[in-house]
Formats: structure tokens, sequence, C-alpha cells
């Protein structure tokens, strides 16, 4: 037992080099870079829509299959109601034209209706979706986004969380509301007028501008955005409405994500 008393104090004195040796490693040394885990890619179709147009229906009734075939957090829809076949509230009728929706129109050169654009890779009939929708679903994200709201009344505030998961990205955020389950007339295929029919993903607002705001993420990086005192109209369902945010550049949207409120 004597022995264990003498050696023990030895043997610790003998380790204290090795603790010591530690701080000789530079702060950059003991710091590893480890590269964000891949995203897949979501998907936008911006759906040129209206309620006058008689075929517009079938692209609805497209964007439903393929969301039930990939996913509605894989496939997000946002029906714009834009251009002559599109009209605004009147005395008679609850439209769903937006000028919003018009300068896209008249930008990307809407030419008939229903057409619309995949991760705005170009103008596409809607019955040429699918294919394209395959192809980006197959690609990563260079960006992940994580979005939270919070209401007080009718009063709106959005934080969007962006992490740069691939090399650097340079670009735009841009933040739109929709609304689903809108119930107001519309032209149907057969040449009828359905006055109950039930609008899903309606486009209502840009909230940060008709082409949103410059941003620019490295990777491994973390930007945040914030945006306050978004007042939502009284004839707006808060219940129904939902956030999507989603970052392009000049190749298309990179990634793209919907919550609901």
């Amino acid at each position: 037992m004597r022995r264990v008393k003498w050696f023990l104090p030895f043997y610790l004195f003998a380790l204290i080099p090795l603790f010591f040796s530690c701080s000789d490693i530079s702060e950059d040394e003991r710091l590893i870079y480890v590269k964000p885990a891949e995203v897949s890619r979501c998907v936008l179709i911006e759906d040129y829509t209206g309620q006058r147009c008689i075929n517009c229906p079938n692209a609805n009734d497209e964007i439903h299959r393929l969301q039930e075939q990939y996913g509605d957090d894989a496939v997000i829809s946002v029906a714009i109601h834009c251009g002559p076949l599109a009209f605004y509230t009147n005395n008679r009728f609850l439209g769903l034209r937006t000028e919003t929706g018009d300068e896209y129109y008249d930008y990307w050169k809407v030419e008939y209706q229903p057409i619309g654009q995949v991760n705005r890779t170009g103008l596409l009939d809607y019955t040429s979706w699918n294919g394209k929708i395959r192809e980006e679903l197959q690609k990563t994200a260079p960006v992940d986004i994580n979005v939270t709201s919070q209401l007080a009344g009718r009063t709106l505030s959005i934080e969007t969380s962006l992490m740069g998961i691939e090399e650097s990205f340079v670009g735009k955020l841009q933040l739109w509301l929709v609304e689903d389950n809108i119930t107001a007339f519309q032209m149907m295929p057969d040449g009828s007028r359905q006055d109950d029919y039930l609008h899903q993903h309606v486009f209502r607002t840009a909230v940060n501008g008709t082409w949103g705001e410059d941003v620019s993420i490295g990777e491994g990086e973390t930007v945040i955005r914030s945006h306050q005192d978004i007042t939502i109209p009284d004839d707006w369902n808060i219940d129904n409405l939902s956030v999507i945010a989603f970052v392009y550049d000049d190749k298309g949207v990179q990634q793209v994500r919907r919550i609901k409120l």
C-alpha cells in the first residue's frame, strides 16, 4: 500500500506535460471545416392562369396529380391570375387578378394560358411540366431555406434563414403570400361557368417587392432576413394563408419552401 501512495503522485506529475502540450496547437488547426450536407432541390411551379380561361382547370388538375406523385412539399405551386383572361374584383364577382401578377405576365411574355414555369427555366405548356419536374428534383440545392412566421391579430412577421450549402450563392430572395380554398367563379373546359369553384394556392402578394431582394451567401454561412408589420387584408382568410420563400438567380429558382401561417 505504501508503494502505491508514493508512485501515484509520480505518475500524475509525468502526465502534466501531456495536458499542457495541447495548448501548443493553434486555433486554426483545432477546427476542422465540415461541408454542409447536401439538400435536395424542390420545385416551384408558377401557373399563369385566369378565371376566364376555360383550360386552366386542366392545369390545376395536373398540378394536383403531380403533387400526389412527388409530394406537395417537393412540388410547390402558385396560381398567378394575370392577363386578359383574369379579372379584378367587381360588383358581381370576386376576382383574383393582381397588379404584380400582370407584371409577371408582361415580363415573361405570356402568350396563352394555361402556361407556366418550373423553377423559372422557361415557359412550358402544362402537359410538359412533369418531365422538367423530374429533372429538377434530381438536382441538389445550393441554399437551404427555413421560414418561421408570427401573427399578432392581422399583422404578420416572417423570419427567413438561408444557409449556403454549395460554394457561394448570389441572387434574390423572394417571399410571396398565397391563399388556398378561395371559392370564386371559374370558366370550365366544357364552356360552363362554375360559381363555386375552389381555387388553390392563389398568389396574393409579394412581401418583399415584385422581384425580391438581393442576397449573397457563402458556403456554410447563414443569412437571416426579417420582414415585419405585414398587414393581412380583412378579406383574406388567415387560416388558409401560406408563405412561399424561394431563392433564384439567372439560372432559375434554386430552392423553394412553403409554410402555413
